[in-house]
């Protein structure tokens, strides 16, 4: 795949660039081991006081790191300039928290002391997607860097300026040079690196197939790998539910990014008494949503990323109306809009036989679902091979602790759409892959948990 700005909005070839020779792979592995042995060394203090550095970076350019992710992947501008300061957040939240969560954990034993010490394990490729081009990466990068690592980037093939960017940050910020660099190569170049034994882990956020290649070369090296894969979430509205506040709050949760999120609300799961209604306020919704340029600020739905993406989508919905799945909005190509733009849409009466039922729909499309009652609601939403989120709507604590209880998924929001918050761990099950992200339980996924025992 060409390594190349590409503007979603119209088509334009923007800018290409050169994949990096496989001298220059090697140049770059050799200095991440070197660095890293200076590096690890480093106090965490130190490490903290560049990491609010690149936190500040973020928060003053914010606008201008938005207006390249949406240039190359599309997102609204509003989304994009949150994003770069959401990225920021996730740094000064690992700045503040490294300390408490890498500091040794006494154990009582018969030793005269005994303890558990968390170390760094050394340079960590990260194969990171294209949907939230900054916001994976510093997810990963914050807690990786604080600990002691440091990380090889390679990014989607479609933000490279992104992935350049990112890189430009750290070295801003006052990172020692090879503590994090960006690799423009091709996907077929991955393997290579991570059977390299420089490549001491990787961690990727992406499809199911780019997993588990990752996976199974990681495991013949036996190396540790995260993987955080696709999704089909539930949202789940039952009879008792605050139906004003769940249709708004279900429109963000499928439109977020244009629709293109793991974790965004999929599936509709609607108890028969409020289905109806629940259906009709989105439809309205969805009509009210403006799909066009997403470098203007009223723009609430801009292009996928990709033509394949926007071919495949389309492909899903007319496959699913084949099979007998009704449009209640949208569902057709804007052939007025150049670039690859899909309009808000709504499937009902989805047939088990059909795609919306069996697969994950990438793009501003919304899947409902009638059930009777909790029982039905609860087997639907786990009747997938995902189990990244769920959200569910309900008042009444009796349903809200089944609910948490019987859903299979890494995080289950009652009453709130699924997101990512540093504060919190942030992985799936099942074919969402596996490990966690943010929280003290993602610092903790790349070191060496260390025993120490002293007579």
């Amino acid at each position: 795949m060409q390594i190349a700005t590409v503007n979603p909005a119209t088509g334009e070839v923007l800018k290409t660039f050169e994949q990096i020779t496989d001298t220059q792979i090697e140049a770059k592995l050799e200095l991440a081991e070197k660095t890293f042995r200076a590096y690890c060394q480093t106090s965490i203090t130190q490490r903290g006081e560049w990491l609010l550095a690149a936190a500040d970076i973020l928060e003053k350019n914010a606008e201008k790191f938005g207006k390249i992710m949406t240039l190359e992947m599309g997102k609204t501008i509003s989304g994009a300039i949150a994003e770069a300061k959401k990225c920021a957040l996730v740094c000064r939240y690992y700045a503040e928290k490294a300390t408490e969560f890498l500091a040794d954990v006494p154990a009582q034993t018969d030793a005269s002391k005994s303890f558990v010490r968390y170390q760094p394990i050394g340079p960590v490729l990260a194969v990171m997607p294209w949907n939230f081009p900054f916001w994976q990466v510093f997810r990963f990068a914050a807690p990786a860097l604080m600990a002691g690592n440091v990380g090889l980037l390679k990014h989607a093939s479609n933000v490279p300026q992104c992935a350049l960017a990112i890189e430009e940050i750290f070295q801003e910020a006052g990172f020692p040079e090879g503590v994090f660099q960006t690799l423009l190569i091709s996907s077929d170049k991955v393997s290579g690196i991570m059977m390299d034994d420089r490549v001491k882990a990787g961690t990727l956020t992406g499809s199911e197939p780019a997993g588990a290649s990752l996976a199974a070369t990681a495991g013949r090296a036996i190396k540790k790998t995260v993987l955080e894969l696709g999704g089909s979430d539930p949202f789940i509205v039952l009879e008792s539910a605050d139906l004003e506040t769940a249709v708004t709050t279900a429109v963000t949760a499928r439109m977020l990014n244009n629709g293109q999120s793991c974790i965004a609300a999929k599936r509709f799961i609607l108890a028969d008494a409020i289905a109806d209604q629940f259906q009709e306020g989105l439809v309205e919704k969805f009509e009210a949503l403006k799909v066009g340029d997403p470098m203007l600020p009223d723009t609430n739905i801009g292009p996928l990323a990709t033509p394949s993406i926007l071919e495949e989508l389309n492909a899903q919905v007319e496959a699913s109306v084949e099979k007998g799945a009704k449009i209640l909005t949208g569902g057709h190509l804007l052939s007025d809009l150049p670039g690859n733009f899909y309009p808000p849409t709504i499937l009902a009466e989805i047939p088990i036989s059909s795609p919306a039922y069996q697969e994950e729909f990438f793009g501003p499309v919304a899947l409902v679902f009638r059930v009777a009652n909790i029982d039905e609601a609860i087997n639907l939403a786990n009747n997938t091979p995902f189990g990244l989120g769920a959200s569910a709507w309900t008042k009444d604590t009796g349903e809200t602790e089944r609910l948490i209880s019987e859903l299979e998924a890494g995080a289950v929001f009652i009453n709130g759409l699924v997101k990512s918050d540093p504060r919190l761990p942030f992985g799936g099950i099942k074919r969402s892959g596996y490990g966690r992200e943010l929280s003290r339980e993602g610092i903790l996924e790349f070191v060496n948990i260390k025993t120490v025992w002293v007579k």
